[in-house]
């Protein structure tokens, strides 16, 4: 929190935090809905206009890459005008794109498909609105928990996963997707009616927006994050879109089957990375990391070698989510502390941009070194594990470097 508010705005910022806190978490929830609307219905799809594995990964991944490439002008943009004015405008946009790719799915085009999904990506910047805008609602020893809060608005992928297959089943496949553009639609009314930007950003000097991207990539640590969360956040994204697909390959689980899995994948991640927030609050945000990735390695590991009973393979996946949970919530909590409060909007969109690519690539990576022969992920998973090693030597580095100040403030 900045320390120019008056005692007035002081009092505002506590009674209004933990409102404002809820009601963005809800807009999330919203947002990683549509922006994962593709995954859960990739069996459709796949019979519907006759995909490879390759092109289902490639249709999948698109609304990723789309939300990593808008994250950066989302942040920045938040910066300026803030969140409220922000999550209407990327919810309210959201709304007619989920709208949009039901009519191309019901077209058979799969080049249209291509195209509207990654549009349908500016969902994923509600991330990099919410962060600020949930940061500045806290005060500075607080701001783990705010953004871990705020980061369980990955729920909706849950969601998504849970949801849209047995709305598909029920309905059809265009009324699932008019269901979920008027809910969305709603959602962004309701922000713009019950959203309120916090004193701190109001009281906050208005500054151009290049200036603050330029100056977000001139910092070490934006680099340093950038790469931490391509890892943890872009394993979160990938599964949470991919996994429906993997386990009908490997398992030969039918779309409902998948979907109620991948729901409890990203639940399980949802719930840990708030606690991983409160717990970088208390024990710093480094150990965290470090403990979250080291768990990442040896899960990634024993999945590689595709357990083949499901009591086994599912809690390895449950325990996989929860070390993926608590590092998003490390990882951000670092973020909050490190990044110039005047700045964090942008320096957040940048970093969330890097966590959106992270979960872009290993999407197409997963289905081009897919072993069908075998029905075998195993050098997906044994590069997930050596990427996040890579994370763990960088994690150690920063501690004993320039970093340290930066992230303990």
């Amino acid at each position: 929190m900045s320390e120019t508010l008056s005692d007035t705005s002081a009092a505002r910022l506590k009674n209004g935090q933990l409102r404002h806190l809820i009601l963005a978490t809800i807009a999330s929830v919203f947002g990683f809905w549509g922006w994962t609307m593709i995954g859960p219905l990739s069996k459709y799809y796949a019979g519907h206009l006759n995909l490879s594995t390759g092109h289902i990964a490639t249709l999948v991944a698109m609304p990723v890459i789309g939300g990593s490439v808008a994250r950066i002008p989302a942040g920045a943009l938040t910066d300026k005008y803030g969140g409220r004015v922000m999550f209407t405008v990327v919810l309210g946009l959201t709304a007619p794109l989920v709208l949009l790719t039901g009519l191309a799915g019901i077209l058979g085009s799969y080049p249209l498909l291509l195209v509207v999904a990654f549009f349908l990506g500016v969902a994923g910047t509600v991330f990099s609105v919410g962060i600020p805008f949930s940061s500045d609602w806290y005060e500075s020893h607080r701001k783990g928990f705010a953004t871990g809060v705020f980061g369980a608005g990955m729920a909706g992928t849950a969601v998504s996963a849970f949801v849209t297959p047995r709305l598909n089943a029920a309905f059809g496949y265009l009324p699932t997707h008019i269901i979920v553009a008027i809910l969305i639609g709603l959602m962004a009314v309701a922000s713009w009616i019950f959203l309120r930007d916090s004193p701190a950003w109001r009281d906050r000097e208005p500054a151009p927006m290049l200036p603050k991207v330029k100056h977000a990539f001139s910092l070490a640590v934006t680099y340093q994050m950038c790469f931490l969360y391509a890892i943890i956040f872009g394993a979160f994204v990938a599964f949470s879109n991919y996994l429906p697909t993997y386990l009908g390959n490997v398992y030969d689980f039918d779309a409902t089957a998948a979907g109620t899995r991948t729901a409890g994948f990203a639940l399980a991640a949802v719930v840990a990375r708030p606690i991983g927030g409160s717990i970088a609050d208390k024990i710093g945000p480094r150990l965290v990391t470090l403990a979250s990735f080291l768990g990442v390695i040896l899960f990634a590991a024993i999945l590689a070698f595709q357990p083949t009973d499901e009591r086994h393979f599912g809690p390895a996946w449950v325990l996989m989510a929860l070390c993926v949970g608590l590092g998003t919530g490390g990882v951000f909590a670092w973020v909050s502390r490190a990044a110039p409060a005047s700045a964090a909007g942008t320096i957040s969109g940048v970093i969330a941009a890097a966590g959106g690519l992270g979960g872009y690539f290993p999407q197409l990576y997963m289905g081009a070194t897919y072993n069908a022969q075998e029905a075998s992920y195993f050098v997906g998973l044994m590069t997930l594990a050596v990427f996040t090693l890579l994370g763990v030597v960088l994690t150690l580095v920063m501690r004993r470097g320039g970093s340290e100040r930066a992230s303990t403030d």
